[in-house]
């Protein structure tokens, strides 16, 4: 497991360390810097897979993420240029520094780096690595085929633009975290425990998907069930755009396996509130089976749902974190100040810091306060 994380003149990360759990949560205000400590680790990977790394450098634009160029990942007021991203896990350990290229899209590894090569055969870097980006697939009747990343990487793409083939290949495969077994699912496969926690989304829910090699594509379809027979197929389109939106999110949760690394950009959107508690749900569960996962997210009902995980002993509090991301507008500097927040045994939260999703709170006081 990616056990710490350590950036220095990262984007709007100044010099910073973060303690990672199996579930650990990135929330703050709009660009302060929540996204910037995902897109190092999104970085190292894209890199990687160009065999940029460890000996070249560090591509800043690519599959998972694009930067820019050196000035705009280089943190405003460095003091030197040059940019550190320290990752530490279990018994392997990368610290890398790179030279900085104001107008390059690849900043060039520096002398001073320390690389463990077995540190490349971390889940970060193999087939056990999944990412879904807050940019998902929208509704549509057919989606993209890769054999290669569906049926050798195990990706669902990073805009989930491979689900609708990934569940046609291994909807029938027996899902390997008990605990994520739906008690309405009759079987362990992925299909039928998909259909079950959709169903607690949206009521009845039942996924259809087919490989369609003529013209290279699979589609995607929803069936729905009342108490006596089940509906007409309905495209996704007709659906709702939360149904699709989430569904690349449940399926990486139900194929991952133990030891899995997954990085999910906001699996709340587009969801209900009931929808966001059953996604906090499956998240605890996962994660608490030895599948860690790093999650951005502005959702309340992500937090109080994994909170009452705590607290109903689904989850231990020693296995999640929680980092809020603000600003000193006060300070010249331009640096993210991190916060670093503790679930207790009781799924309370004792230090609340001001910004921090109280703005129901802020809003209920503005009702029930006295013109």
């Amino acid at each position: 497991m990616l056990n710490l994380l350590s950036l220095k003149n990262f984007k709007s990360i100044k010099d910073d360390d973060f303690e990672l759990r199996n579930l650990t949560l990135f929330s703050g205000v709009n660009g302060m810097g929540k996204s910037s400590v995902l897109q190092s680790l999104l970085l190292l990977r894209q890199s990687y897979d160009k065999h940029l790394l460890p000996s070249v450098g560090l591509s800043l634009s690519g599959e998972y993420v694009k930067i820019g160029i050196g000035q705009d990942l280089l943190y405003r007021t460095a003091e030197e240029e040059s940019v550190k991203i320290e990752a530490c896990w279990d018994e392997n350990h990368l610290e890398l520094h790179f030279d900085y290229d104001k107008n390059s899209d690849m900043q060039p590894i520096s002398f001073k780096s320390i690389i463990d090569p077995s540190a490349f055969k971390e889940s970060l870097f193999d087939s056990n690595f999944q990412y879904l980006s807050a940019e998902r697939i929208s509704p549509k009747s057919v989606y993209e085929v890769s054999d290669y990343a569906v049926n050798q990487r195990r990706s669902l793409g990073s805009k989930g633009e491979y689900t609708a083939h990934f569940l046609s290949q291994h909807g029938d495969k027996v899902i390997t975290i008990d605990g994520l077994q739906h008690p309405k699912a009759t079987t362990m496969s992925l299909i039928d425990n998909l259909n079950a926690w959709m169903s607690e989304i949206t009521p009845g829910t039942k996924v259809i998907t087919k490989l369609i090699p003529e013209i290279n594509q699979a589609s995607l379809h929803y069936q729905f069930s009342s108490a006596t027979e089940l509906t007409d197929k309905f495209r996704p389109e007709n659906t709702g755009f939360g149904l699709t939106y989430v569904l690349p999110v449940v399926t990486a949760l139900l194929c991952a396996r133990p030891d899995d690394l997954l990085i999910i950009e906001n699996p709340e959107s587009h969801l209900h509130p009931s929808g966001q508690s059953v996604i906090a749900k499956m998240l605890s569960i996962a994660s608490e089976n030895n599948i860690q996962i790093l999650i951005e997210t502005h959702s309340d009902h992500i937090l109080n749902g994994v909170r009452g995980a705590v607290k109903h002993n689904d989850m231990s509090s020693e296995n999640v974190l929680i980092y809020f991301l603000s600003r000193d507008l006060s300070s010249p500097e331009h640096a993210a100040n991190v916060e670093k927040i503790e679930i207790n045994d009781d799924g309370r939260i004792d230090n609340w810091p001001d910004g921090f999703f109280d703005e129901w709170d802020k809003s209920l006081n503005i009702l029930l306060k006295d013109e």
